[in-house]
């Protein structure tokens, strides 16, 4: 049967995401879409969670790159957290990793311009004022990982794309040994390598995820108490 791409809003039956050259069996991750006009009929009380969700809802048609939007981005990273984790801190660390983007004052393809927009700084700082350590921790250093996994993994740098290699030389290119030691000694250092890899295969075009309510209990259950 013909699948047609859905809009990361609309509504839909379960339907079965494959994510080819991502999952290490090639799996099928059954979900079901949850629109997000429906957003309205189960508000949302904590304000933090309805702010970030008004960020992505507002922004998120940003692109992120030439074939998937920042929100698209966001819910293909948090759907493989989901399917390849199920750890719900890693969940919404994924969704919200890049917000900073959309955050930022330099406007979109700041890296085009040569200007490093430090959207995991601006990320961090938010989302670890609402959101628990584990999350903000994942959440700030998931630039760095990329620097880290340069260095640390001299095979990763072939996989980037060439806007991931461009960024990377401004962010400071492939860690020195002295950097990635101190790396090793962050406060969940692996969680954001996890974050990381997700990161760089969320970029399928017209793939199907299920929508922003599908990830929301997640992002619930991570805000400070």
């Amino acid at each position: 049967m013909a699948s047609t791409k859905r809009h990361p809003f609309d509504t839909g039956p379960i339907y079965l995401n494959r994510w080819r050259n991502s999952t290490p069996s090639g799996s099928f991750v059954a979900v079901r879409r949850v629109p997000h006009a429906n957003l309205k009929d189960s508000p949302v009380t904590d304000q933090p969670l309805a702010d970030a969700i008004d960020i992505f809802l507002d922004q998120g048609q940003r692109p992120y790159t030439e074939v998937v939007s920042q929100l698209e981005h966001a819910l293909q990273c948090a759907l493989l957290a989901e399917a390849e984790s199920g750890d719900g801190d890693l969940i919404a660390a994924a969704f919200l990793h890049d917000i900073g983007h959309m955050m930022q004052k330099h406007g979109q393809s700041a890296a085009d311009r040569g200007i490093d927009d430090k959207h995991e700084d601006i990320a961090r700082g938010w989302v670890g004022r609402y959101f628990n350590d584990r999350v903000a921790e994942a959440v700030g250093q998931h630039v760095a990982a990329k620097r880290y996994l340069c260095a640390a993994r001299p095979e990763y740098f072939d996989t980037l794309s060439p806007a991931s290699v461009k960024s990377l030389e401004l962010q400071g290119g492939p860690m020195s040994a002295d950097e990635v030691q101190a790396f090793e000694s962050r406060p969940h250092w692996e969680d954001a390598v996890k974050l990381r890899e997700w990161d760089d295969r969320a970029k399928t075009a017209g793939l199907d995820t299920p929508g922003i309510d599908h990830f929301k209990p997640y992002l619930e259950a991570a805000l400070r108490g």
